[in-house]
């Protein structure tokens, strides 16, 4: 049997973490596979995805800009990619074509059951800012896991309008400038927005939350960014963004190379580095 490859597609594509963490695995539980960055231009994804499998290919992950045309492109798709409308992890089936799936919102959660067991979604009201494309995996993870409410907030309030239209009667949009008010509110509070970011502008709230209420930022560079450290001083169980990008790693690797991995402090280091 030749060895099986899979891939991280995007365009750029060098930034990409995702050969790291797969490369780890592999030689962690010594499987005979590699894992390769390709860039590949938006109008060449269809073509380029098709020529794969004949290249020894068994799935790929796609990344910006890629994520909706992959799904839109699929023989089969899982009902949380068809939720969240993108797609982030390809299975190239034995008849043609492939199956997408989306692993973002299974990234997030498991990160938050590693870091910070005692989470429950269901305790009370959750608080998500931003409205982009982890927002919807992370607003249909939500639920998934039983959160009562959702507020959501956008700088540009017709985007988070939509995405509760959307993901129905359990998502309420509050206006930017009452995040902060919120706050208090939530018994969970994600940042999905860029805002915080080592580059970025700052995210500026001020935390009004109680000790029992879990925030957690999905970015990781800084990796104790300002909200993160604000929540710290409150007592808040606080969890950073890396281990969701390693936490959404698993199902693909499980579904290419047969072995289902952990994420684990190494691994962390190995990103990080």
């Amino acid at each position: 049997m030749t060895k099986p490859f899979a891939a991280v597609i995007g365009w750029p594509i060098s930034q990409s973490k995702s050969p790291r963490i797969h490369g780890y695995w592999l030689e962690k539980y010594g499987i005979s596979g590699d894992y390769l960055p390709i860039a590949v231009k938006p109008e060449d994804f269809v073509t380029e995805v098709q020529s794969l499998p004949s290249k020894g290919f068994v799935g790929a992950n796609v990344t910006i800009p890629h994520k909706e045309t992959a799904l839109a492109n699929a023989a089969e798709a899982t009902d949380r990619a068809l939720a969240i409308g993108a797609a982030n992890t390809l299975v190239f089936l034995p008849d043609g074509g492939y199956r997408a799936d989306n692993t973002d919102g299974e990234g997030f959660t498991n990160n938050l059951k590693q870091n910070a067991p005692h989470w429950n979604a269901a305790a009370g009201p959750a608080l998500v800012l931003g409205a982009g494309g982890a927002s919807r995996a992370i607003l249909y993870s939500l639920l998934v896991e039983g959160a009562p409410e959702i507020l959501i907030a956008n700088r540009t309030k017709s985007r988070a309008e939509t995405l509760a239209a959307e993901f129905g009667d359990k998502i309420t949009v509050i206006d930017w400038a009452d995040i902060s008010k919120a706050t208090a509110k939530a018994t969970t509070i994600v940042n999905t927005t860029s805002l915080g970011m080592t580059g970025q502008a700052g995210l500026h709230v001020t935390l009004q939350c109680s000790p029992n209420t879990l925030v957690t930022d999905i970015v990781y560079t800084p990796l104790q960014t300002d909200l993160l450290n604000q929540a710290a001083d409150i007592g808040c169980a606080t969890v950073d963004g890396l281990g969701m990008l390693l936490h959404q790693a698993v199902p693909g690797f499980e579904a290419w190379f047969g072995t289902r991995p952990t994420v684990d402090e190494t691994l962390r280091q190995i990103v990080l580095a």
